[in-house]
């Protein structure tokens, strides 16, 4: 029997636990999966916005492979507390796969960043999907206007929530205390600012015509925006384009051409504007300064001197995200990942026995929800190769019984059975669908633990 651990149970931990038990190179594969909250899913639970459903019905493919009878979920561990780093991983598994993502928001690293009013995009992400750190609604939601930094899905996703009402929204899972506040919301102006072109943007044309059919808002486009974009007017330009981007700069030239309809929300795509400085006004973010900027022929922009402030009481960047260093393991400072070789995770250039990594700590932020797939399988492969030798380090005959005693209280598959029929519950106290429980003594006792330990 060859014993793994894979820690986080997001889409890369569950593929890479898939790939293990259904392979037959290595017969006897058993595989627990760890992670910090007492739910599974990872991103896919705490990152895809709720008025996705299609996205988040991945859920239901990840809860077949968790329930498979050589796999476990064991939630309410977190690696790095209570002894257990990666030494004593190897003690208890023969292979440890490390799946933790990249869970720190880039900052723009201007002056006004740290105003009140300033937050990443990430904490609102998080606060709306009902993450249990989440720091609650500190979201200025009473502004008028808000500035979101960035033109990926993320930036999309948040743009889009702050555009509709709470009555969109209710039929979703998004918790009772941030539906409420959205319903209060008075943000009627959302800006979406890129520093590059239309052209450029890395949201998918999906994502990006959702904003087009919001029943109660409306997309503006500046056309001179666009008119500093090489592909907007050149055809053979546009043409090199990869098809995505093609779609996008399509879906950005109708919206262009549109009249105004009135909406009560209006969505602002504006591009090639660099966020310099956070404005402030009574110790509170008031607008934010942008450059101009302009095509530097090499894929880039260039500054032009020109400036341009938009008013915001509320500014969110979505810039993208950076991996986190984990203790005991080596971290690549500069790309945010840890080294590896096919996987498998290097020490000082050499691999280390045992250990692996897939994901974003693995490849960067980079790709969808698919991408982790070929990913998970390239560090399987590595770990099934090695696998005559690693079966053959002694670890503990009952990792789960170790956990226990190291003082971790694990919630296994059944106690997020009973987070997930709490949650249903809650659903229809409220008159709504199933309802997300956003905080940890709330899940933990749901799950059978009474409060956090």
């Amino acid at each position: 029997m060859l014993r793994v651990a894979v820690v986080g149970s997001g889409p890369s931990g569950v593929y890479a636990a898939q790939d293990l038990v259904q392979q037959s190179q290595v017969p006897d594969v058993r595989v627990h999966v760890l992670d910090r909250l007492p739910c599974p899913y990872g991103l896919v639970r705490y990152g895809v916005a709720p008025d996705h459903e299609k996205i988040k019905s991945l859920q239901n493919n990840l809860r077949t492979v968790l329930e498979h009878e050589r796999i476990d979920f064991i939630g309410n561990v977190e690696v790095g507390t209570h002894g257990l780093g990666p030494e004593r991983l190897l003690d208890l598994y023969h292979a440890v796969v490390y799946c933790v993502g990249a869970a720190r928001d880039r900052r723009l690293g201007i002056p006004g960043e740290d105003l009140p009013g300033s937050h990443s995009a990430t904490d609102f992400v998080s606060w709306y999907s009902a993450h249990p750190d989440a720091s609650g609604n500190g979201f200025a939601l009473g502004a008028s206007s808000a500035v979101v930094i960035g033109v990926g899905n993320v930036a999309v996703d948040v743009a889009r929530i702050l555009a509709r009402g709470a009555d969109e929204l209710r039929p979703t899972d998004v918790p009772q205390a941030a539906l409420g506040a959205l319903g209060l919301s008075r943000v009627r102006e959302v800006h979406m600012v890129g520093r590059r072109g239309p052209s450029q943007a890395k949201f998918t044309t999906k994502e990006l015509r959702e904003l087009g059919a919001l029943p109660s808002a409306e997309v503006v486009v500046e056309p001179a925006d666009l008119a500093l974009d090489p592909a907007y007017e050149d055809p053979s330009a546009a043409a090199a384009l990869p098809a995505v981007n093609r779609r996008n700069l399509d879906v950005v030239r109708g919206w262009a051409a549109q009249p105004a309809r009135g909406q009560e929300r209006r969505i602002h795509l504006r591009f090639f504007l660099r966020p310099v400085e956070l404005l402030e006004d009574a110790g509170r973010v008031a607008a934010v300064r942008f450059e101009r900027t302009v095509p530097d022929g090499e894929g880039g922009v260039r500054g032009t001197g020109a400036y341009e402030e938009i008013a915001a009481q509320l500014v969110l960047r979505a810039v993208g995200y950076r991996g986190v260093p984990l203790a005991g393991l080596p971290f690549d400072e500069r790309h945010g990942t840890v080294p590896h070789l096919g996987g498998r995770v290097l020490r000082d250039g050499v691999p280390s026995p045992g250990e692996y990594v897939a994901g974003w700590i693995k490849r960067g932020p980079t790709g969808v929800i698919g991408t982790n797939r070929p990913c998970a399988k390239e560090t399987v492969a590595s770990l099934l190769d090695d696998a005559a030798v690693l079966a053959l380090r002694p670890v503990a005959a009952d990792p789960l019984a170790a956990l226990r005693e190291s003082g971790h209280r694990p919630v296994q598959w059944p106690g997020w059975l009973a987070i997930e029929a709490a949650e249903s519950a809650l659903g229809v106290t409220l008159g709504r669908g199933s309802v997300k429980i956003d905080d940890w003594p709330g899940l933990l006792t749901a799950a059978g633990h009474g409060t956090a330990g």
